[in-house]
């Protein structure tokens, strides 16, 4: 049995943090999860308008390109399209990735090159139509 003081605490605790949910529904971003919302899925993309994929690509001393999966850098994708205006500023933080990279997996060769690449196509009716076009918006070399 609790006590009248262990109920009190309990139910303040529970309004607290409901009230905390609830603000942060109205005014919280993605950043304030779990008390903001988590928009990639509160939201859906227009049955009809553009969609932009990103991916890091990198090419290594062998010369190989490489889709960068996040195993290689410990950089989720959701980071990355989050800091793509970033790297599209200040492109030279892209050598992060490749230094990440070299610590992580130091018996693979080392990437010369990192780029983010952006994958843009049009939907029609919710499903891909018609040209797919890919652009390097930011690119370092060593």
């Amino acid at each position: 049995m609790l006590t009248r003081g262990g109920r009190r605490a309990r139910t303040a605790a529970t309004v607290f943090g409901g009230a905390l949910l609830l603000a942060g529904t109205i005014v919280g971003q993605d950043d304030a999860f779990p008390f903001g919302p988590f928009r990639m899925y509160a939201t859906r993309d227009d049955p009809n308008g553009l969609v932009v994929s990103t991916r890091v690509e990198a090419v290594d001393r062998s010369g190989r390109v490489l889709v960068v999966p996040d195993t290689a850098t410990g950089m989720r994708r959701a980071e990355i399209e989050g800091l793509a205006a970033r790297f599209r500023d200040e492109p030279q933080l892209l050598a992060d990735l490749s230094r990440a990279h070299d610590r992580l997996h130091p018996d693979e060769p080392a990437y010369d090159t990192v780029r983010v690449v952006e994958r843009r196509y049009r939907l029609q009716d919710s499903r891909p139509s018609g040209a797919t076009t890919e652009t390097v918006v930011a690119q370092w070399t060593r």
